[in-house]
């Protein structure tokens, strides 16, 4: 196993009919990580986009699943067999339907909460103990299905502010990589 690598996957659903969706939180998130560790995503035979290079000082892998959201766990355990990465320097960066939009909240484990991308990771691995990132969406208004909800576009008003919030979300991966679990949760849970 390699203990100064970290991987970094982001979900989402492949496809520019669902680039804009808040379901692909995970995979804008992954795209401002790369822009910060200067490379360019490639394809990768464990069916995931891949850029490899350095965040905060760290070594890492960044994956973008090419599955569909409810498919991701395939690719995420290629990964980390191919990259021979330990579950407890695995980050999943996924949308959460149960924190206000805009929150980030940093965790260690836990259940899946209804999260399709999630309950496939778990399946897969044989494990639930890596690290998530979640980007908080909110709750659908009314009584819209959260599956439909997730599958839409964030409106208007939330994109006003959405490009600071993947950033934050960015901020939150590199302060994990970094400072680890305690100290990015002091500081991301603060606000």
């Amino acid at each position: 196993m390699s203990t100064d690598l970290w991987l970094v996957v982001g979900l989402g659903n492949p496809g520019p009919s669902y680039a804009g969706n808040r379901h692909n939180a995970g995979f804008m998130v992954l795209d401002v990580l790369g822009g910060r560790a200067g490379g360019k995503f490639k394809s990768h035979r464990s069916r995931a986009d891949v850029l490899e290079g350095r965040l905060a000082g760290s070594r890492v892998v960044l994956a973008k699943p090419r599955s569909y959201m409810n498919e991701s766990g395939g690719p995420v355990k290629a990964l980390r067999d191919f990259y021979k990465v330990p579950v407890e320097r695995t980050v999943v960066v996924h949308d959460e339907l149960d924190i206000p939009y805009g929150a980030i909240r940093i965790k260690k484990g836990g259940g899946d909460n209804g999260h399709n991308g999630l309950r496939s990771i778990t399946r897969s691995l044989g494990d639930k103990e890596y690290l998530r990132v979640r980007f908080g969406v909110g709750r659908p208004p009314g009584r819209m299905d959260a599956a439909d909800f997730v599958l839409k576009d964030f409106s208007s008003v939330e994109r006003k502010e959405l490009d600071l919030n993947v950033e934050r979300a960015g901020d939150a991966v590199e302060a994990l990589l970094t400072s680890g679990l305690d100290a990015a949760q002091n500081v991301f849970h603060a606000s």
